[in-house]
């Protein structure tokens, strides 16, 4: 029988009683961001079209709409993007990876033969992978404020459906980070369903009050079909150079900072 002691400590990164320790918390953290941009790179996923919205809404249910007018803005884009000069995937639907308008998102981009990306969060309820996802396209978080990186960093379009507290929250970090011009590039941000978010948030009166700029409500704008949330990405998307296959690291726009270009 081999005495353990007798081998002598492993090697720290094979410690898993430390990997799991509070003190290495930053470790962890760390391989939210590194794992997700090395598998992203294999696959050449160069940017995304990103999907936020309800967990709770299924075809079926009595907003069915919004289930099935997800998946099909979701197949029309996965079709555009097919059609598109490139040597990466461009405008990958992305999503946070569970049911809902999630998995009506991913299950639109394989309805048009194409990938997509989960960014599944570890929760107590609501949040299990949905089974339309690209498998090697399909991450775990532990960590929010991770995942929400992922989120941000190669989005250049944003489509944001009727949903709760969680979507409030993606919504609004994604419109902070453009209001502070903090993204290195200019991200579109589509409020689908009108009705909804014009009862659900009045940021007329935020700007009538002054907490925030009435050139703010810029920031966004309002839809309600596919074919022209479809029309408006495709329009608002400033075209860029094709540079790399793949994702660089994540960067934010500082005063005075334009984001480096590879040699």
């Amino acid at each position: 029988m081999t005495n353990a002691h007798a081998l002598g400590p492993s090697v720290a990164y094979l410690d898993e009683a430390f990997l799991d320790s509070d003190a290495a918390r930053p470790l962890r953290i760390l391989a939210e961001y590194l794992e997700p941009l090395e598998a992203l790179r294999r696959a050449r996923v160069r940017d995304t079209i990103v999907f936020f919205g309800s967990a709770r809404l299924t075809a079926d249910g009595p907003f069915g709409r919004y289930y099935r007018e997800a998946r099909e803005l979701a197949r029309l884009i996965t079709l555009w993007s097919h059609g598109l000069p490139s040597n990466a995937h461009r405008f990958v639907i992305c999503s946070g990876g569970g049911g809902g308008i999630m998995e009506a998102a991913n299950r639109g981009a394989a309805d048009a033969g194409g990938r997509s990306v989960g960014l599944n969060i570890s929760l107590p309820r609501e949040q299990a992978p949905n089974p339309y996802l690209t498998a090697e396209l399909t991450f775990e978080f532990h960590y929010f404020f991770m995942r929400k990186l992922w989120f941000a960093h190669l989005a250049r379009g944003l489509v944001v459906f009727p949903g709760g507290f969680g979507t409030l929250d993606e919504l609004t970090e994604i419109l902070t980070l453009a209001q502070t011009k903090k993204l290195a590039n200019k991200i579109p941000v589509l409020l689908y369903g009108r009705a909804y978010w014009q009862e659900i948030i009045d940021f007329e009166a935020l700007a009538r009050h002054g907490m925030i700029s009435r050139e703010d409500l810029q920031l966004f704008e309002y839809v309600d079909d596919p074919a022209t949330a479809l029309s408006r990405l495709q329009n608002a998307i400033v075209p860029v150079e094709e540079e790399e296959d793949a994702p660089a690291f994540a960067h934010s726009r500082t005063r005075g900072f334009e984001p480096p270009k590879d040699e």
